[in-house]
């Protein structure tokens, strides 16, 4: 049993590491920049060491500082969050040469798996399918067109060092495409320090279908269901649900017999996510892989009643596995989560950083909420916008949608402006509540409420 652990990251995720280090008896150390010194993770936390300037390269990314912090409170492991050094290689490679476990997959695991390229070609190897789409990087605009035309339009150009939607482009015709593929370069280049891509055939309207696996290190490899991740805004999600309405009993054995395959293959160990585009015929493709806890791993645990928290712990801990997939997976209700970010989201979701001069919770039953502000809070500019994750779980999904669209209303948040009117607005569009949508139906919506707004 680990006795001390550093959480290398800020805000709900670090204070929701905290809660369950807590709850196993473990002691915590947080690190800060001088702008988070308030922070609830801070308070929280048993020892707390300031890492840096408000600057997440001089704080949160500062690889020596984390590193002399935890050695400096003799803490055996460090949980990087999501998001910072939570998917860095060189960061896990450090952490193990200071004989310091890094609570997450091995260096090398995320070095591949953060390499698209690579990634597709051992899932294909793997027999996990996967996008039509280039056998590498592309060199030149020459090759792209070559590529493109052999799949056929429309087109995604990538970044292979990508995520989050940037040095990401459609191209839908070949007049396009020139432009689209040095836009995409200098994206990528600015984004990630790397401005390789490479091509795939564009999956209109699909869904984005993820997966929660959990490995320990004596091979053992379990999945926990899916997540429908379909409602996003330019490639970042919004609104997550437990389990996919658009799955059925067979495509989720389906799926999930390629989620275990895939994670054997690259050897895999700790909490993972695979992503997949589900298209409206039932196909379903390999799109990444994330080596990390996800921002909605809290639909999974109130869907599984399984803490993903905990678990990860005790797997960089050496336990075990008590059960194995062979068990029936048991999905209890439907559980959706809400992304309440500090913009405005009448105006492009344009940032809002500033002082919250009231704040109050939703309750009742089925009601979570992952939150690291409260009245008083600063919400400084420095970092991502994410306030707090609002999660709630019901027999079925229109119980949980009833009991959202509950908690929205008792949701109070003043001195700034939040995406909780977005996510009323979309609890109320009769297409999301039929089930029917796809990975562009927010940016359909802005739309047309443009046009209606002419």
């Amino acid at each position: 049993m680990f006795k001390k652990i550093l959480i290398a990251n800020r805000g709900e995720i670090a204070l929701r590491i905290i809660r369950c280090c807590r709850e196993m008896d473990i002691r915590t150390v947080a690190v800060y920049s001088e702008i988070d010194a308030e922070s609830l993770h801070v308070r929280y936390a048993d020892e707390h060491i300031c890492i840096g300037p408000p600057s997440s390269s001089r704080s949160y990314l500062n690889i020596p500082a984390i590193i002399s912090a935890a050695e400096i409170t003799g803490a055996e492991a460090i949980h990087p969050g999501y998001g910072f050094l939570a998917e860095n290689p060189h960061f896990a490679e450090i952490c193990e040469s200071c004989k310091i476990k890094f609570i997450g997959p091995t260096a090398e695991t995320i070095r591949l798996m953060g390499d698209k390229v690579k990634a597709r070609e051992i899932m294909r190897k793997a027999k996990v399918p996967v996008i039509p789409g280039s056998d590498g990087p592309i060199v030149d605009e020459k090759e792209a067109m070559t590529v493109a035309r052999k799949i056929g339009f429309p087109v995604i150009i990538k970044a292979v060092a990508g995520g989050g939607g940037r040095g990401m482009r459609i191209v839908h015709s070949e007049g396009e495409l020139a432009n689209a593929f040095a836009t995409a370069r200098v994206e990528a280049e600015a984004a990630f320090g790397n401005p390789t891509i490479y091509i795939e055939k564009y999956i209109e309207k699909p869904r984005h279908i993820e997966f929660q696996i959990l490995a320990d290190e004596q091979g053992n490899v379990i999945h926990l269901g899916e997540r429908d991740c379909t409602m996003q805004r330019r490639h970042q999600k919004l609104l997550e649900e437990s389990p996919s309405i658009a799955l059925t009993p067979r495509l989720r054995r389906e799926m999930g017999r390629a989620v275990i395959v895939g994670a054997r293959a690259i050897g895999y160990t700790n909490a993972g996510t695979m992503e997949f585009l589900l298209d409206r015929n039932g196909n379903f493709y390999f799109m990444e892989m994330n080596t990390r806890i996800q921002v909605e791993h809290p639909v999974t645990e109130m869907v599984t009643g399984t803490d993903l928290i905990r678990e990860q712990v005790l797997i960089a801990m050496g336990e075990k596995f008590r059960g194995n997939q062979s068990k029936k997976l048991e999905i209890n209700g439907h559980a959706i989560e809400c992304r309440i970010y500090a913009e405005d989201w009448e105006k492009n979701f344009t940032p809002c950083a500033g002082t919250i001069t009231s704040y109050n919770v939703p309750g009742g039953p089925g009601v979570r909420v992952d939150s690291h502000v409260y009245s008083g809070y600063t919400v400084p500019p420095h970092y991502d916008s994410l306030l707090a994750k609002l999660i709630v779980h019901g027999r079925n999904r229109k119980e949980a949608v009833r009991r959202m669209q509950r908690a929205l209303d008792e949701y109070v948040i003043e001195g700034i402006k939040t995406t909780i009117p977005f996510h009323k607005k979309v609890l109320r569009e009769p297409a999301f509540l039929k089930g029917d949508i796809h990975t562009g139906f927010i940016d359909l919506m802005e739309k047309e409420e443009g046009k209606e707004n002419e």
